[in-house]
């Protein structure tokens, strides 16, 4: 089940597509759809979580907490709204396009990818870019 929860004033407009997409992509990946919570928050609220729970003083766009047994994919996705703008806007694309990626970033490193090594980070990218291409 995904859950879509909001500590903003932002607020997902297509939940139902966006629902159908992250499960079709578990499923495209050889998984199993478990309780996947998205939070969308602002900068201070990541910032928060990122100090407390990773030790680092860094903003980040997106934090994800994994609970993944086995095939059974599970977590809480932490997003920062502000900084998914600001890097809409960095990397000239529409934020539509850079939520999306970043939602579904989270639910590619449940699936097993990483992005530490130039390598997993090409292969994540490229993951990113067909699953976004299968966007409604």
């Amino acid at each position: 089940m995904i859950s879509f929860n909001y500590e903003t004033d932002f607020e997902l407009l297509n939940e139902d597509e966006l629902s159908q997409w992250i499960s079709d992509t578990i499923i495209n990946e050889g998984f199993k759809e478990g309780e996947i919570n998205y939070i969308f928050c602002d900068d201070a609220y990541l910032l928060d979580l990122n100090i407390e729970f990773l030790e680092h003083d860094t903003l980040t766009d997106i934090i994800s907490f994994d609970y993944t047994l086995g095939k059974l994919i599970g977590g809480d996705v932490y997003i920062s709204v502000e900084r998914v703008k600001e890097n809409a806007k960095d990397f000239a694309v529409t934020f539509e396009n850079e939520l999306c990626r970043v939602m579904i970033h989270g639910i590619l490193h449940y699936c097993g990818y990483k992005d530490k090594s130039e390598s997993d980070e090409a292969e994540m990218r490229s993951k990113e870019n067909y699953y976004i291409s299968k966007l409604p």
